[in-house]
């Protein structure tokens, strides 16, 4: 594919560098040459110097060939103009990054398309959104939902009370029956396994489980996780991530929010009803005490600074804080924050990775999460009539050994899928890959 990105930053950086490696065509458009020179210098793409608004520039960059153009610059209508005239000017599909949530109404999406722009992307929106799963499904460090939750993901680390460690896959589920989840991968030492029926699960292990919703207490039950309530939680960092999450869920929880900024304070207190805000510094270990960090049941960093989000967290697990969220945005800090036992990253690069990458495939896909602490990722394709993989059981098609069918969605029920499983058309297949398996995996759908 032909792929043009509007803006190098660190999102535009981010997925030049993952759609790079696919052999994609790729084009990087921005005004700052410093930003263009670091990225030309390490990544196989061309780097454009001036403005994706620019009719000129766009012209240039043979945007009349583009199959996708991504406008993520850092301003919104930037965005917006860079998108519409980039579908004006010859792209096929255009992709929009803002930071206005009333552009998401249903009203409006319709009005953007009509102008030319084909799919606009929230990533702070869609962060709240994770945040808000993984506090309702309080035994997971990574939560996704597949069609409505007919399947889930669960992402799990093993500690010394699970019972699973040092048992083989095979062991774990040898007495069930009809299987209600399964094991789709293992993070151990920064290596990825996609898992066999011979290998066994270690401490400290991240598992990566695709369950029915029959399977979750056992999912649970297996990795020495238990699901708590959640009632009173703290949110560091008044930033959009924090409004929106706030804002979702002040009518559940007892939340307080701190935020070091006294004017955005005020805001906040205007908008939000039920959430108590405080103006202070979040690294401010006596503030936190005060505001009674030791009682809370969550707690969750996202400010705009990586370290201090990281720090906090490892202060709210000290003082016994069950669940702790931050959002680091410096990928090199992200295995450094799971290591210091962190349950969750939430990283906006990877958010918006993961929303985009859809657009590059060939096969159709409804749905790709890129994952924190791990390159592979997990996909749902859906079956088209008469694609390899409905030709016999997966056992006997030759599927990649880098991916794992984890489960298949078929109308109005889903299932976990095994050796024996025949997949059908327009099934709706939960599908985990190494990178090296992604377009091994398309031609199968």
């Amino acid at each position: 594919m032909r792929i043009i990105i509007g803006g190098a930053g660190e999102v535009g950086t981010h997925l030049a560098r993952i759609l790079s490696n696919e052999n994609h065509d790729i084009v990087v458009i921005d005004p700052d040459e410093d930003k263009l020179r670091l990225i030309d210098s390490s990544l196989d793409v061309m780097a454009m110097v001036g403005s994706a608004t620019s009719i000129e520039i766009l012209e240039e960059s043979r945007i009349k060939k583009a199959d996708l153009f991504i406008a993520v610059a850092n301003t919104e209508h930037a965005n917006i103009t860079a998108a519409i005239l980039g579908k004006k000017l010859g792209a096929k599909i255009t992709v929009a990054r803002i930071d206005n949530n009333e552009f998401l109404k249903y009203s409006n999406t319709k009005l953007f398309k009509s102008l030319g722009i084909d799919y606009l992307i929230y990533p702070e929106k869609i962060a709240s959104r994770e945040i808000v799963g993984l506090l309702r499904q309080t035994g997971t460090t990574e939560f996704i939902n597949f069609t409505g939750g007919m399947l889930s993901l669960f992402v799990l680390k093993l500690d010394k009370n699970a019972p699973v460690i040092n048992k083989t896959l095979q062991e774990v589920t040898r007495n069930e029956g009809a299987l209600n989840y399964r094991a789709v991968a293992i993070t151990r030492d920064g290596e990825t396994i996609i898992p066999r029926g011979d290998i066994k699960f270690k401490l400290h292990d991240t598992v990566y489980v695709v369950s029915n919703k029959a399977g979750l207490k056992d999912v649970l039950k297996y990795s020495g996780k238990e699901h708590y309530g959640i009632k009173n939680l703290m949110i560091l960092g008044g930033s959009r991530i924090g409004k929106l999450t706030a804002i979702k869920l002040e009518n559940e929880y007892q939340i307080k929010l701190i935020e070091i900024d006294k004017a955005k304070s005020i805001q906040l207190a205007d908008l939000l009803e039920n959430t108590l805000v405080i103006n202070g510094d979040g690294r401010d270990i006596a503030l936190l005490n005060s505001e009674g960090l030791q009682n809370m049941d969550a707690f969750i960093a996202v400010t705009g600074n990586s370290e201090t989000n990281i720090l906090s967290c490892q202060l709210a697990r000290k003082m016994g804080v069950k669940k702790t969220i931050a959002e680091v945005e410096n990928m090199e800090y992200i295995d450094l924050a799971e290591n210091m036992g962190i349950d969750t990253i939430i990283n906006k690069k990877l958010i918006t990775a993961s929303r985009i990458s859809r657009f590059t495939m060939s096969a159709q896909v409804s749905m790709i999460k890129c994952l924190t602490g791990t390159d592979a990722e997990a996909l749902e394709f859906i079956a088209k009539p008469g694609s390899k993989i409905t030709k016999g059981p997966l056992k006997d098609i030759n599927f990649p050994k880098d991916a794992l069918v984890g489960g298949i969605i078929r109308g109005k029920t889903s299932f976990i899928a095994t050796g024996k499983t025949s997949v059908e058309a327009n099934d709706r297949v939960v599908v985990f890959a190494l990178p090296s398996a992604i377009h091994k995996i398309e031609s199968f759908f």
